[in-house]
Formats: C-alpha cells, sequence, structure tokens
C-alpha cells in the first residue's frame, strides 16, 4: 500500500533511477521473427521473485556466448559484447559512459545486460523492441563496433568453429539475424534468481534483515514501487527524470543529445527526458547510476533521486534503510566463464 508521502505524488515516484510521469508502452507487439520479451505469470503482488531457470535453448545459449564475447563483432577486433557488459561486474562496465573502438566514448552508462530478458524494450530510451533488435545497434554505431554485417559475417565465416555451428542450427548457415538471434539467447539466460528479497518474497521471513526491512517498507510507502515493480522492479514502463526537481541543473554542465531520452526517438514534447525506467536488480553492484553514469555511490544515488523525483529530504536513517533494502536485491550470479 502506498503511503502519504508517496499518494500526494499520485503513486508516480521513485527512488533510484528513472520515474515519475508514467507513460504506457507501446501495445504493438515486437518483430514477429524474435521472441517477446519473457515476464513470468501475472500476480496480485507489485514485485515477484526472478525465476530460477527459463526455458532456453542450450544450443543457441553456447553460441551466443561465444558471440558475446568475441571481439571480432568490431571493426578492428578490439570490442566485443562483453567489454561493455562485463559479466563479473555484474553486467555493466563501471565506467560513466561506455567505451568503444579507438577509445571513443559515448554519452550513456552502460545498462546491466543482467535480467534483461524482463524489460519490455532495450537500451535506455526504448528504441529497441527485443535483445535481437538490441544486439544489432553496437554493431553499426560509430562510436561503439563502427562497423556492418557484411564485414562481421566474412570474419565468422572464416572461422571454422563457427561455420560448423551456425550450420547445425539454420540451414542458411552464419546470417545476421542467426547471430542477434543467438546473442539475444545467451543474454536471456543471465538471470540473477534467489537474492535475499526474493527469498523473502517466497516465504522466507529471515530473509531480510532488519534495515533491509525497514527499506522494503520504505520502498512502499513512498511510492516507489509504483516505477520500480515486476520481476525485474523496473524495465516495464517509461518515465520522465526530474518533475520534483531539476536533475539536469543540479548535475550541471551543459546538456547533451543523450539526455533528452525517448525524445530523441518519437520527437514528441512529452517525451523529453523520458527513459526506460532501470531495473534495481543487483543495482548495488552496477555504479555509477543514472542515464550519464554521474552519480558515483548507491547512497547518493537514493538522495539525489528522492529530492528530485519525490520532492522529499530523506532522514539519514531512511537513506540508508533503503539502501540496505536495495542491497538486497543482489541475486545469485549466472557462470561468468566464457
Amino acid at each position: 500500500m502506498i503511503g502519504t508521502r508517496g499518494l500526494l505524488l499520485g503513486g508516480l515516484v521513485t527512488v533510484l533511477g528513472l520515474a515519475v510521469a508514467i507513460h504506457v508502452w507501446p501495445t504493438a507487439p515486437p518483430p514477429a521473427t524474435f521472441p517477446p520479451p519473457l515476464f513470468p505469470p501475472a500476480s496480485d503482488q507489485p514485485i515477484t521473485p526472478i525465476p530460477g531457470a527459463l526455458d532456453l535453448d542450450p544450443r543457441l545459449v553456447a553460441l551466443g556466448r561465444r558471440l558475446f564475447h568475441d571481439k571480432r563483432l568490431s571493426r578492428d577486433d578490439t570490442v566485443a559484447c562483453a567489454s561493455c557488459h562485463d559479466l563479473e561486474l555484474a553486467g555493466g562496465d563501471a565506467r560513466e559512459t561506455a567505451m568503444g573502438v579507438d577509445g571513443q566514448m559515448g554519452t550513456l552508462n552502460s545498462p546491466t545486460v543482467f535480467n534483461s530478458a524482463f524489460s519490455f524494450r532495450q537500451f535506455w530510451d526504448g528504441r529497441a523492441a527485443t535483445l535481437e533488435e538490441q544486439a544489432e545497434g553496437p554493431v553499426h554505431n560509430p562510436i561503439e563496433m563502427a562497423t556492418d554485417w557484411a564485414q562481421v559475417m566474412a570474419k565468422l565465416r572464416g572461422d571454422a568453429g563457427y561455420v560448423a555451428e551456425f550450420s547445425a542450427l539454420w540451414p542458411d548457415g552464419i546470417q545476421p539475424a542467426h547471430i542477434q538471434r543467438a546473442i539475444a539467447e545467451f543474454e536471456r539466460s543471465l538471470i540473477t534468481p534467489d537474492s535475499p528479497f526474493d527469498r523473502y518474497l517466497r516465504g522466507d521471513a529471515n530473509a531480510l534483515a532488519a534495515d533491509a526491512l525497514r527499506g522494503w517498507d520504505l520502498f512502499r510507502n513512498l511510492g516507489c514501487v509504483a516505477c520500480h515493480q515486476g520481476v525485474n522492479m523496473g524495465g516495464n514502463m517509461y518515465a520522465t527524470l526530474g518533475v520534483m526537481g531539476n536533475y539536469f541543473a543540479e548535475r550541471g554542465g551543459a546538456l547533451q543529445k543523450s539526455d533528452l531520452g525517448r525524445f530523441n526517438v518519437t520527437g514528441r514534447e512529452e517525451d523529453r527526458h523520458v527513459f526506460k525506467v532501470p531495473t534495481l536488480r543487483n543495482v548495488a553492484r552496477t555504479a555509477p547510476y543514472f542515464h550519464d553514469g554521474s552519480i558515483a555511490t548507491l547512497d547518493k544515488a537514493v538522495d539525489v533521486m528522492a529530492r528530485n523525483q519525490l520532492g522529499v529530504r530523506l532522514a539519514e536513517e531512511e537513506r540508508w534503510a533503503l539502501v540496505a533494502f536495495l542491497r538486497a536485491q543482489n541475486g545469485r550470479l549466472p557462470l561468468i566463464a566464457p
């Protein structure tokens, strides 16, 4: 149940990430050629546990794992998917913004790839409907991998192992859509179940320490759960960054194109500074925070967003209780060996 302060804001609030002014996600399904995002069965609870396993094709997962770590997907063989989504760094890269070929720096923080199967769209601005569609973006991005499918396929077709693996799965062998499909299937395998909070949701009354329980109470009563909900505690709606305060003025510096968020996709004024609400799963492991990577620590992130999204100043006890609750989102990490 949302408490008084949450109700004053109509429940459209968040403690970490991007949430106010909720937007309705698209009604059209993702392209039929690729699987839709994964969602557990409906529940009357605002947050549901991450399932222990997903029904995936192990052959695709194995091929996708290899491709995910292969730097030949970039123009100069220096950048792989894993360069920005390092499995040893909780699926991110611990940088403010991503680094691509020739050491070029991007303008957006790399979101974790963990549990991305549960997000309704991909990228901060939601421009990709599926993980398959997302896998294509960095290949063509001039800062990230700076190449094209013709160059990538030429390299992969020179690898006898890849030729055999692709041919065993598809009669037409190595094709862009198959590369995307395999990478996406591997990414779907990167789930992190069995966090303390998930164990609590499953009925283990002792799974959360007292400070985390206090944080869970605040999380609901402040209204954070209005946006950070579902199995991924986010990733299933769009929201505007900064309505109870001016996040960008507080941050300082010139506005960047990347700060415009979904406006860059739709061109609609109402989408200015609108982003996909980020997941809070494993959030204690994925610093720095926000789309611009401008906040270095979790307690600072909680404080900044409480002021800019809720319009309140948290007491120190409240801030640390929320941090304790967010740390309880650390789940069991997937196998990281390539």
